[in-house]
């Protein structure tokens, strides 16, 4: 779950909870609506502390009587590897997959 889907959850459980006023017999629609803003809010925390945990922060050292200087590089752990196309005959289907992989 991202950060948009975890605010559109709640933006959604906070409509059920506080705007809805439908009568659906043993079907409650207030307390489904907080119990789906309690999920988005769960999605967004859980989102954000992983968004912080793909920073990769490296020290480098250049003089040993120096200060460290720490830089952060950021990764996309969900970044896919940019594919390279070969083709020999014009009328070959196109390769889908990675030749790396």
């Amino acid at each position: 779950m991202r950060i948009g889907s975890s605010i559109g959850l709640i933006a959604i459980g906070l409509i059920l909870a506080l705007a809805v006023n439908v009568d659906l017999g043993p079907i409650d629609l207030e307390l489904i609506g907080w119990i789906v803003v309690v999920v988005g809010i769960i999605g967004l925390v859980a989102s954000l502390v992983m968004a912080r945990q793909s920073r990769t922060v490296v020290a480098t050292r250049e003089d040993p009587h120096a200060v460290p200087t720490t830089r952060v590089v950021r990764e996309d752990p969900h970044a896919v590897p940019p594919t390279r196309v070969v083709r020999e005959d014009p009328y070959a289907a196109p390769q889908t997959r990675d030749p790396r992989y």
